[in-house]
């Protein structure tokens, strides 16, 4: 990938004078009302600008993916509707010293925006919403960083980390990727992996990891895990989607599931056109079908805030995974910046509040669509990081 991240704590400072003013108090009713939207037309159609709501709506709604860049607007990243951002903290596949410069590139963040602030307990985060703040839930997306040295992982939590996988699409040393060919699970050595995150209060996160790797994480953890951003495989089978079996697994365990609304993820065999809303809609009754409940489900937008980089190509050659996007690149559009690259009706986090009455109007009562824009996940939180999780 792009280089930006690790150049984010010195553009992130650069930026720090310009820091926005103190939030404003909000009015919060106990519905749904649809609060005008602030910004013009042509920047809410770019990728990584998302409108403002002049109101924000009552439900705590927790991303559980997402990005934000050194271009984000982060003055503003507490009235778009989203109570915490799961934001990915540094690039995949990263050195320890890349990992730890990014995790702390957020704190400093959070030092020089005070709409804004590092999430480390479930109540942070619901403090955050009644001060009208939005929350950094720090997550890694691999386990690449920790190396042989398995003291990194309590350093980590104790920095702020909350939330991990253990593999970026390609095997490590810890377990398989979803995208490799092994066919292996999860190694001796991730094993300790996985009862260090569960000592020191860091949930297990299996996206983008091999289905193997998903069950033995899922068997030998003694919490719930999730799945960050995946949708159920029988109604997408791409291979970054996960199956019935990976799905009711994490239910079992009290897990949670995020649907991810990137549209690749979404669209259909032999479907031609941006997917829709309801498209997403589908799913998630899938998954309410399948577990019984809404109790394991989740949102993981996999959106950013700012500009998205280009994707760095090795010169000595890359090895050539599955696709995930080709089909949606062709049929919609491979421009990785686009809004498009969501579904229609959920490309702009404002978006949350007609999805939630959709969802309303869909047959869902008013304490499903809570569970499932952020009382699913408070509910894991609680669980894993508990009272102490400030220090292991």
């Amino acid at each position: 990938m792009s280089p930006s991240r690790r150049d984010f704590l010195t553009s992130v400072a650069l930026a720090g004078a310009a820091a926005g003013a103190a939030p404003a108090a909000a009015t919060l009713e106990r519905d749904h009302p649809a609060p005008a939207a602030e910004g013009p037309a042509d920047q809410r159609s770019r990728g990584g600008v998302h409108r403002t709501l002049e109101q924000d709506h009552p439900d705590v709604f927790i991303d559980a993916c997402m990005q934000m860049w050194p271009d984000a607007d982060f003055a503003n990243a507490h009235r778009h509707g989203v109570t915490a951002y799961a934001v990915t903290a540094w690039d995949p596949h990263a050195s320890l010293d890349h990992a730890l410069e990014g995790l702390m590139a957020w704190h400093l963040v959070a030092r020089q925006y005070p709409n804004l602030e590092v999430v480390r307990t479930a109540d942070d985060i619901r403090r955050a919403k009644r001060d009208r703040k939005a929350g950094l839930l720090l997550a890694a997306q691999d386990g690449d960083w920790i190396g042989f040295g398995l003291h990194r992982v309590e350093a980590f939590q104790r920095l702020g980390l909350r939330m991990m996988l253990l593999a970026y699409n390609r095997g490590n040393h810890l377990c398989e990727g979803c995208l490799d060919r092994t066919g292996s699970g999860l190694t001796r050595y991730g094993e300790l992996v996985v009862a260090e995150c569960n000592r020191v209060g860091i949930v297990l996160d299996c996206s983008h990891t091999g289905k193997r790797s998903t069950l033995d994480i899922m068997d030998r953890s003694r919490h719930p895990c999730v799945f960050s951003h995946s949708n159920p495989s029988a109604l997408v089978p791409n291979p970054r989607n996960i199956d019935d079996e990976q799905i009711k697994a994490c239910a079992a365990r009290g897990g949670v599931v995020a649907l991810v609304t990137w549209g690749p993820l979404v669209m259909k065999p032999g479907q031609r056109s941006r997917p829709t809303v309801d498209d997403f809609i589908a799913i998630v009754d899938y998954v309410a079908q399948l577990t019984g409940s809404t109790d394991h489900i989740a949102i993981g937008t996999d959106m950013s805030i700012g500009t998205y980089p280009d994707h760095a190509v090795d010169p000595w050659g890359e090895p050539v995974y599955p696709s995930v996007s080709g089909d949606y690149d062709q049929a919609v559009t491979a421009d990785i910046r686009s809004p498009l690259r969501n579904i229609e009706g959920f490309s702009d986090y404002s978006e949350v509040v007609p999805f939630a009455n959709r969802l309303q109007a869909h047959g869902y009562a008013p304490d499903d669509v809570r569970k499932i824009l952020g009382g699913n996940l408070l509910r894991v939180f609680d669980r894993v990081w508990g009272p102490g999780a400030t220090a292991a």
